[in-house]
């Protein structure tokens, strides 16, 4: 059950990564917290363990090939990327369970705003 559950959760969170460029933060740490009881630190622990391997690669090949990737603009930010996620991992490692939540679903919030009330 847990090995479907979490194949399945994998191939939701891809096709909205494919489809509009979410899915760890969105789908799968609460699908982490609230299906397999994680904490949010192991829920977004799990999360990142999934950088490791090149996840993205075939959804970043079809958008390429279509011309819909600024790659210098992907390589500087991914440079950002790698250092800001070590200060971000200690930031968040420090925090209690409970902040790190809130931290999270204000995060998606302020976004969700964001997109809902951009004119761009």
């Amino acid at each position: 059950m847990t090995i479907a559950i979490s194949i399945l959760i994998g191939l939701l969170a891809g096709i909205l990564s494919g489809l509009i460029g979410v899915g760890g933060g969105v789908i799968l740490i609460p699908a982490f917290i609230y299906l397999f009881g994680m904490t949010q630190h192991q829920a977004q622990g799990t999360t990142l363990a999934l950088f490791l391997p090149p996840i993205g690669l075939l959804a970043f090949l079809t958008y390429y090939r279509q011309g819909y990737v600024n790659v210098p603009v992907a390589a500087f930010v991914c440079i950002g990327f790698f250092i800001g996620g070590l200060f971000g991992a200690k930031f968040a490692v420090a925090m209690s369970n409970e902040m790190l939540r809130k931290v999270f679903g204000v995060s998606l919030f302020l976004v969700s705003l964001q997109l809902i009330f951009s004119k761009t």
